[in-house]
């Protein structure tokens, strides 16, 4: 059946213990129209760029819905209020989580940034498709990582019973037409950042959810893509 032009509310929720991927899963079932899956462990789940994501069983909230597509709402700045959404729903006193550019939700613990969730979304079919990873009770080790993974528990942030968790998240998600707030967001202006292709010091946020940087060539306006702290001379973060 094709999807109805309303979300239903609230949103039924699939529960499965375990899938390759909830963003995958949903993909492969275009019938199924508006809703979300819920998943205990994930076998194959990735973040953005291709990166696996460690999705252990229990330890977080691995969830994807389809949506209808928010009108007047750019592609980048529809992952960017989803994200700010959910950590609304996770930190609701914004005492601790934050935006890393484009999307990742993150906090400073001992004057580092670590990460906490990321997010996946795409359309197609008349739905918006949006995959969340959020860790909860414990975070893997990566220390290959720039940003490492740290999790709820040890941020000092209560960690809800995720079905409860899901349907919060859901309903802040029916209202991406909205800008919700955010304790901070990272880069802000005049911190120096470095990406694939060059490097230079941040301007601002734009309001279609590009991130404005000035660089020896000119401004660039960056759309996508992976930015990191310059650091300095004994290897320490440059905010």
């Amino acid at each position: 059946m094709a999807p109805e032009q309303s979300s239903p509310e609230p949103l039924p929720i699939l529960l499965l213990a375990e899938v390759d991927s909830t963003q995958a899963f949903l993909k492969r079932q275009p019938h199924l129209g508006f809703c979300a899956v819920v998943a205990h462990t994930q076998t194959g789940g990735h973040g953005r760029q291709g990166n696996r994501w460690e999705s252990a069983p229990g330890t977080g909230l691995w969830m994807s819905a389809a949506l209808p597509v928010p009108a007047g709402v750019s592609p980048g700045l529809v992952l960017q209020r989803a994200m700010v959404a959910a950590a609304e729903v996770l930190d609701p006193e914004h005492r601790v989580l934050g935006l890393k550019w484009p999307n990742d939700l993150v906090a400073w613990q001992e004057g580092h940034l670590v990460k906490v969730g990321g997010i996946l979304g795409e359309q197609g079919g008349g739905r918006l498709l949006l995959g969340l990873g959020v860790n909860l009770r414990s975070a893997p080790v990566l220390p290959e990582r720039a940003i490492p993974p740290a999790c709820l528990l040890e941020l000092g942030l209560e960690v809800p019973e995720i079905q409860v968790l899901a349907k919060a998240i859901l309903h802040a998600w029916n209202k991406l037409t909205t800008e919700p707030q955010v304790l901070f967001r990272w880069p802000e202006a005049g911190d120096p950042l470095r990406w694939q292709e060059g490097q230079g010091i941040c301007l601002g946020w734009e309001a279609d959810g590009r991130l404005r940087v000035t660089t020896a060539q000119g401004v660039v306006r960056l759309s996508s893509g992976e930015v990191r702290g310059l650091r300095g001379p004994r290897g320490s973060p440059l905010r």
